[in-house]
């Protein structure tokens, strides 16, 4: 039986594969002879097939050595091998009827060979050597799974893509894979089959019909399948307790084929996130086409992804600073190798190095300035609160006073929605930032010159960012858990990263300068939840496979987060996903020269002093799990 496999397997010399093909023809062409002549078998004789059966062999071996149809491998035939064998036997049999012409009529001479016999012999030769091919590829298919693990696949999606992932399917050996049904929402195929495999529509109960179908697997093989689409049909295979596969776009495919091993998990972020359109308005190609643009934090993960929106608006010069060597060693990579036109520069250096950045500056003169650089992790900041005050507050004062000393026209500040009624060191900080940007804005306003426009975006989490809490599960449940939530309550708001931005450059185009947007983050989401998404994404078994394990809340952490303060009045815009919040008119200097003094305690080194201050000038920090609490100014 061994050996049977190998005859059908990758080693099988193509010198044989050539011999069989010619055999195959030799039988094919005297079948022709017997079914033109009613299994005449005096007609061989009178007829001289005998002599006429090697030169029709030796333009079929010709036709066969010049398109190599024996050089591929049976057992992966696919359309371009028959494709190449429809040719080499069409033009051969194309030879042989111009042969015939010209021997018959040309040259007058009779019995050669008969065009009604070559055109039945052409189509028994394509017939015999495709099942050749064909059978071999199923026979290979059917040995190597006798004792493989069988496992029930449905396919969602009946289109290209769909008969694409059959196909790469069955070419995998390490699993026996049942397609036991393909499902589509478009009526007009609904009913049809694909290589004998049935199109059904999905049923409203989806779950129960996966449940009757006994399925195992199911693979999402739409490109363009909506985020709410996917979100049901996920949630329907959690429930019913199916795995599900996507099939990853075109694009990504490896030489334009798809490989078993490129068919991925669907991740959380497929389920979580929401549509995003794309954005191509003609106010943002207005504010940001052939403008130099200052990307600061340029190497997180929301700084390049704002990077990577920011070239389809074809800046004159994009200028990129971070402190994180590795991060902007990669991104540099990343659009030299992606963006050969593109003009940038990378600039290391932190934003608290105020020659550093005023260097820039002066160099670059940059018109917008996006700011994402700042620490965000709550527990870290809650421990270090003098280097929150130096990076989040300094480095913005910074890089906001250079803006408007360089004449730069829009700054935007990235903030979060920890700055609203902040629990935390770091949710304070970036208050502050705010309240220091929203009062330059207001200062620049009054004294009556050109002034620079400050913005502020305020939003939730980000989906998969560094150090947040999917890729943090994510680890875990890879290396068998236990996956660690904080409490059972807890819940956030999250939004993936390629929106955010988006809704970034909106806020960005739109503001005239002093405006807080906040972005609509959808529902909040229990963590606990999310945890137990997560797990039964990677085909586990909640408490048998691995465990969940409530550690606490962490200094400073919120159960829940808000988006805007109670003193905040908050108005929509054109944009349905784009609020405002109308803070009160700040007394600008007096929050200025209060921002800087706080700055001030940077070199004292003092905790104590920091956050006393801190909790002055924002009233409603109030802290929690904190050893902070003492110094609360509001109970």
């Amino acid at each position: 039986m061994g050996q049977v496999k190998e005859f059908f397997g990758q080693k099988m010399p193509k010198q044989l594969v050539f011999a069989l093909d010619i055999l195959l023809c030799a039988v094919s062409f005297l079948m022709a002879y017997l079914l033109r002549f009613n299994f005449d078998f005096q007609k061989y004789t009178e007829l001289s097939v005998a002599q006429m059966l090697p030169i029709v062999l030796a333009v079929r071996a010709a036709a066969f050595f010049y398109t190599r149809t024996y050089a591929g491998i049976l057992r992966y035939t696919s359309l371009d091998d028959l494709r190449k064998l429809f040719v080499a036997l069409s033009v051969s049999s194309l030879v042989l009827v111009a042969a015939q012409l010209v021997y018959n009529k040309g040259l007058g001479y009779q019995n050669f060979i008969p065009i009604s016999v070559l055109l039945i012999d052409y189509l028994g030769s394509i017939l015999a050597l495709s099942l050749l091919r064909v059978w071999a590829k199923i026979m290979h298919y059917e040995w190597n799974h006798t004792n493989s693990p069988k496992v029930n696949v449905v396919i969602f999606g009946a289109g290209e893509v769909g008969s694409i992932t059959l196909n790469t399917l069955h070419q995998d050996m390490g699993t026996y894979y049942n397609i036991v049904s393909f499902l589509d929402d478009a009526k007009q195929k609904q009913g049809l089959s694909i290589n004998g495999v049935p199109i059904h529509k999905p049923l409203d109960n989806f779950t129960a019909q996966l449940s009757s179908l006994k399925v195992d697997l199911l693979i999402l093989a739409v490109q363009r399948l909506t985020t709410l689409r996917r979100r049901q049909l996920v949630e329907a295979c959690l429930n019913a307790g199916v795995q599900v596969l996507v099939v990853p776009p075109v694009y990504k495919w490896i030489n334009g084929e798809l490989s078993f091993k490129q068919i991925r998990e669907v991740q959380i972020e497929d389920v979580l996130g929401r549509p995003s359109a794309e954005i191509d308005s003609p106010l943002l190609h207005k504010e940001l086409q052939n403008r130099t643009i200052l990307v600061t934090g340029a190497a997180g993960s929301i700084g390049s992804e704002l990077v990577r929106q920011l070239i389809r608006f074809k800046p004159r010069q994009l200028v990129l600073v971070d402190q994180a060597e590795s991060a902007l060693y990669d991104l540099e990579l990343e659009l030299t190798e992606l963006y050969v036109k593109l003009n940038f520069e990378v600039i290391l250096g932190g934003i608290c190095n105020k020659e550093r950045m005023e260097a820039v500056y002066k160099t670059f003169t940059p018109e917008v300035v996006f700011h994402c650089a700042a620490y965000k992790h709550v527990p870290v900041m809650e421990e270090n609160p003098t280097e929150s005050l130096n990076t989040n507050i300094l480095g913005t004062k910074i890089v906001a006073d250079l803006a408007v000393k360089y004449q730069a026209q829009k700054f935007v500040l990235l903030s979060t929605d920890k700055a609203v009624n902040p629990t935390s060191v770091m949710g304070a900080s970036k208050r502050l930032c705010e309240m220091y940007v929203h009062a330059m804005d207001h200062y620049l306003r009054d004294s009556g010159h050109k002034r620079t426009r400050f913005i502020t975006t305020r939003f939730g989490n980000v989906l998969g960012s560094t150090g947040s809490v999917i890729p943090r599960f994510r680890k875990q449940i890879m290396e068998g858990g236990p996956v660690t939530v904080t409490h059972p309550d807890i819940s956030r708001y999250f939004m993936s990263i390629r929106e955010a931005c988006q809704l970034v450059l909106e806020a960005s185009a739109m503001g005239k300068g002093g405006e807080i947007y906040i972005f609509d983050m959808g529902d909040s989401i229990k963590i606990v939840d999310l945890a137990k998404k997560m797990i039964k994404l990677s085909g586990l078994t909640l408490g048998k496979d691995i465990q969940l394990v409530y550690t606490g809340l962490r200094p400073g952490e919120k159960l829940e987060e808000e988006l805007f303060h109670e003193n905040e009045a908050v108005q929509t815009t054109d944009h349905p996903k784009i609020r405002i919040a109308n803070l009160p008119t700040p007394q600008s200097e007096q929050v200025l020269k209060d921002i800087e003094a706080l700055i001030g305690l940077f070199s004292s080194q003092d905790n104590v002093a920091v956050i006393k201050n801190m909790k002055l000038l924002v009233p409603e920090y109030v802290s929690q799990n904190s050893v902070y609490q003492k110094f609360d100014v509001r109970k």
